[in-house]
């Protein structure tokens, strides 16, 4: 059976996510607004679903009475005085999305894969085995063994400066990019165990609306 010892550890470096302390965070990016509410909910509050900016949680806030937000919209959510969300209701699952929110997030991850490609490049090169039968390249859709072994080879011999420099040096690899979005959507849905790309992802680079102010 085959095991990753050629100098890598085989802990992943975000493997223990599921352990790590709560994260709160500051800011989200709106991705549905339900102006009526739920079906579900005989009072039909208003409620927004939204993609926190520092960690990517997937949570669903109340806004303050007779705001409205809209799709792609940057909001703040804190500790510190709101000017439109009134609470954080819950966190949520992938599943849980509206089909509205489900396409915006989609949308989100591909600029943010797109915006992020240093960090991605650093991936590349510094991903690391996740057990002795497993590597992290491994969990990106479409990289084998034989791929994981000719990225590890070319970048023990250079680092990688590029996705273009990966692609020209690495012999058949599929475009990289595809697979890096699928694999973030992936995380968000709970595949599995390990985040390795979600936590490389900018999301303060994504255009988002910004309320001009006066």
């Amino acid at each position: 059976m085959m095991n990753y010892q050629r100098g890598y550890e085989s802990k992943s470096l975000f493997s223990d996510y599921r352990q790590a302390p709560v994260i709160k965070e500051n800011n989200g990016i709106v991705l549905d607004f339900l102006q009526h509410g739920h079906i579900s909910d005989p009072a039909r509050r208003p409620v927004a679903q939204l993609i926190g900016v520092e960690h990517l949680s997937l949570l669903e806030v109340a806004p303050k009475k007779d705001v409205y937000l809209k799709s792609m919209e940057l909001v703040y959510i804190g500790i510190d005085k709101r000017d439109k969300i009134h609470h954080i209701t819950r966190k949520i699952e992938y599943n849980d999305l509206t089909e509205t929110a489900k396409m915006n997030l989609q949308s989100i991850v591909e600029e943010a894969v797109n915006k992020s490609m240093d960090k991605i490049v650093d991936f590349f090169n510094n991903s690391q085995a996740v057990s002795t039968r497993q590597h992290q390249l491994e969990l990106i859709p479409g990289i084998g063994k034989k791929h994981m072994w000719a990225i590890i080879d070319e970048r023990e011999k250079k680092p990688f400066s590029s996705i273009d420099d990966l692609k020209e040096r690495v012999s058949l690899i599929p475009n990289p990019i595809k697979p890096i979005i699928k694999r973030a959507m992936d995380e968000l849905e709970g595949v599995d165990k390990y985040r390795i790309i979600l936590p490389r992802l900018d999301l303060s680079k994504v255009t988002t609306f910004r309320e001009e102010k006066a």
